[in-house]
């Protein structure tokens, strides 16, 4: 129906290789007014995937919004991944070898094992 927490979605992206939907429930991260999307487990397959199509849509209950994906450099991530650890610690805390009191410096030297990816709506659609 659509109920849960406001931050979590279904992330349906294409197949790099196969077009085939995919889907993955994913927690949003909103900054600065700016949607972030954290690989809290690392270079997966829908992080590749994103990094490949540049597209996807999250879905909650019968809303899909569709976004453009930007992949951030290594330098912009350790702000963004010490919040995500902040905001989701307790569901996301056994994946980062660091804890939300950590310095900036501990993120850096992190940055590049998490995919971290910048979301710009480009449409709303009910089903």
């Amino acid at each position: 129906m659509g109920l849960g927490p406001s931050y979590s979605y279904l992330l349906q992206i294409e197949g790099r290789k196969t077009g085939i939907l995919r889907s993955t429930p994913v927690n949003l991260l909103v900054l600065a007014n700016r949607i972030y999307l954290v690989g809290t487990r690392g270079h997966t397959h829908w992080s590749r995937n994103a990094s490949v199509v540049e597209k996807l849509t999250l879905k909650k209950g019968r809303i899909l919004m569709q976004f453009r994906v930007r992949e951030l450099l290594d330098e912009e991530k350790p702000e963004i991944l010490k919040a995500y650890l902040t905001r989701f610690n307790w569901m996301v805390r056994r994946f980062f070898p660091v804890r939300t009191d950590a310095p900036l410096s501990s993120f850096a030297a992190i940055a590049t094992d998490y995919p971290v990816f910048e979301l710009t709506r480009e449409s709303k659609v009910s089903v």
